[in-house]
């Protein structure tokens, strides 16, 4: 009884939270521009959900926000100078109880901490390309990501975002010290304190190379670096593709040696709105006992305007992975989702279903999550 006295409640919250995103009307543009063709945008997002994972013997359902997109808050400046443009972002996530901070054994919600901030970030454009300098993106940021899919908006490569510290059951009921974080990952990179540079734009294409240190956590020294070439184009018939590879390095001054990460995806949007995403990455890490883990994703999604509301997509996948946490292992996870666009609250509504199956030659029981969710943006 008081189980489902917990659950009425957390759907009803849920419906509460839910409710009060969508009842929000969608924002004019919190904008001011200058007579020099400059800028200030204030922006920001929730994305409040409601997620249910099941670990095959245990079910732990809350409303969290979702660390897929989490929510946050962000302006950003742009002020032409000469014939060169100069941007200043500054962007925090705003540090709610969020879903990669629960599992079986509770909930270890930090809260608002110097690690949620996103960007600091000074940038200058010209013919000559783009040098960045401050708290951003590094190169491989969004490498193993690239996705035309609408319903990329909930289902994507990074499979984990909403029960990555759940632990597997083995199928005697026993916790085992392994999470579904630790067997699955698309080694996407990262933002850091770094010095950036990006080529100007040419037929399509984009190269970039950048140097970085992890600023915002503490005992963190290693250095990284990593570069990454992209790009896109719409062909005739409406065909829109896109595509990026990355390689980064993570050196380490504590003698563990070096991790390197080669990614890569690309995404084709047909104008019939069917569309094809693939992704695939490497990990080397010579630290003692360290695997070198390695997956390939697909996705098949479609999309289309059936209702007056907006844009619907919906959208399959599938990852499979090799030697993650343990040499010899494997993980197959598979999603499915749809999501819907408002567009008169400037809303993404979503609901997805995901799977993870890890072997490492004990007998686990499957990880399985629901999450039901919206992204509001203004």
């Amino acid at each position: 009884m008081v189980n489902n006295m917990t659950v009425n409640f957390k759907l009803t919250s849920m419906a509460a939270v839910l409710a009060a995103t969508t009842a929000i009307p969608a924002a004019a543009e919190l904008k001011y521009e200058n007579n020099s063709g400059g800028y200030v945008l204030l922006y920001g997002q929730l994305n409040p959900a409601l997620i249910s994972v099941d670990d095959g013997q245990q079910t732990e359902t809350r409303v969290l926000d979702n660390d897929l997109s989490n929510s946050r808050v962000g302006l950003r400046l742009l002020q032409p100078f000469g014939q060169n443009e100069f941007t200043f972002r500054l962007e925090t996530g705003l540090g709610l109880p969020n879903s990669s901070e629960w599992n079986q054994l509770g909930t270890n919600f930090s809260g608002w901490t110097r690690e949620d901030i996103r960007h600091v970030d000074f940038a200058l454009k010209g013919d000559w390309g783009t040098f960045s300098a401050g708290q951003g993106s590094m190169v491989a940021d969004g490498a193993a990501e690239v996705d035309l899919s609408y319903v990329g908006t909930a289902l994507y490569s990074f499979t984990n975002d909403e029960n990555g510290g759940f632990f597997y059951r083995d199928t005697n009921g026993v916790l085992s010290g392994i999470t579904v974080g630790d067997t699955s990952s698309n080694f996407d990179g990262s933002r850091r304190g770094r010095v950036r540079y990006d080529t100007p734009e040419i037929s399509g294409f984009t190269a970039g190379l950048a140097y970085g240190q992890n600023i915002l956590a503490s005992g963190d020294d290693d250095d990284y670096y990593d570069v990454g070439v992209r790009y896109s184009n719409t062909f005739a018939g409406g065909v829109e593709f896109a595509a990026a590879v990355a390689y980064s390095v993570r050196s380490s001054d504590a003698n563990t040696g070096d991790r390197k990460d080669t990614i890569g995806s690309a995404s084709v949007l047909l104008q019939n709105g069917l569309s094809f995403t693939a992704a695939a990455g490497t990990r080397s890490d010579d630290a003692a006992g360290a695997s070198d883990p390695n997956y390939v994703y697909g996705k098949i999604a479609y999309e289309g305007d059936w209702i007056a509301w907006g844009k619907t997509g919906v959208g399959v996948d599938y990852f499979s992975g090799s030697d993650f946490d343990t040499a010899g292992s494997s993980t197959d996870a598979w999603g499915i989702a749809v999501v819907q666009r408002i567009d008169s609250i400037n809303t993404d509504a979503y609901l997805k279903y995901r799977s993870h199956d890890f072997d490492d030659g004990t007998s686990f029981d499957k990880n399985e999550a629901w999450v039901l969710g919206a992204r509001w943006r203004f």
